[in-house]
């Protein structure tokens, strides 16, 4: 079988192995209108797996579709690449929540404060030295003039305090207005971040 031919119906609830090593159990993937944006599904990591190969050990983490490589007789899914390739990619992500994201599973997101109201949608990511900071957003125009604020903003990851799986949202920790006052903010919006 050939690569991308298992929805994720065919897959949910199965184990996942690299190897004869288990990694964990397939819990799903993200609800988007546009399925081709989807590219990892969201795998529960057994807590041994985590501890040795995540910096910071998470019970949920993307698993990306290409490494799907079949189903094994026994039902379970077997993965095309090593431990060290899903650790590499695992270093490729965004904690919130103490779970990781791919950055696939960012993107489109509409980025809400923490009463509900929307601020714009996640278009990007910004990373500095290897690491995801934050966000970058287009903001609703409504917003931009309520505010003052520029169309594209950069929201610190370190704001974000969950994200919404059903709605597709990402969910700040304080009010818009709080965030606009964040050190970290401030400090990601400066033309000269991440400069060296």
């Amino acid at each position: 079988m050939t690569k991308g031919e298992y929805s994720i119906q065919d897959l949910l609830q199965r184990e996942v192995f690299v190897n004869q090593t288990k990694v964990g159990v397939i819990v799903g993937e993200r609800h988007h209108p546009n399925e081709a944006r989807v590219q990892s599904m969201r795998i529960q990591v057994i807590p041994e797996i985590a501890e040795e190969y995540m910096r910071k050990p998470a019970e949920l983490a993307p698993l990306p579709k290409e490494l799907v490589h079949s189903i094994r007789a026994d039902g379970a899914v077997k993965l095309s690449k090593s431990m060290r390739e899903l650790q590499r990619r695992w270093r490729n992500t965004v904690r919130i929540d103490e779970k990781l994201y791919a950055p696939d599973e960012m993107i489109d997101r509409a980025l809400l404060d923490n009463q509900g109201m929307e601020i714009g949608v996640v278009t990007e990511l910004v990373k500095v030295k290897r690491t995801y900071r934050g966000v970058c957003v287009k903001v609703r125009s409504g917003i931009q003039r309520q505010y003052g604020v520029e169309p594209v903003l950069r929201i610190p990851i370190t704001a974000i305090s969950r994200t919404r799986e059903r709605l597709d949202e990402v969910v700040l920790s304080r009010t818009f207005e709080k965030t606009l006052q964040l050190p970290s903010f401030l400090q990601i919006n400066d033309p000269d971040y991440g400069l060296e």
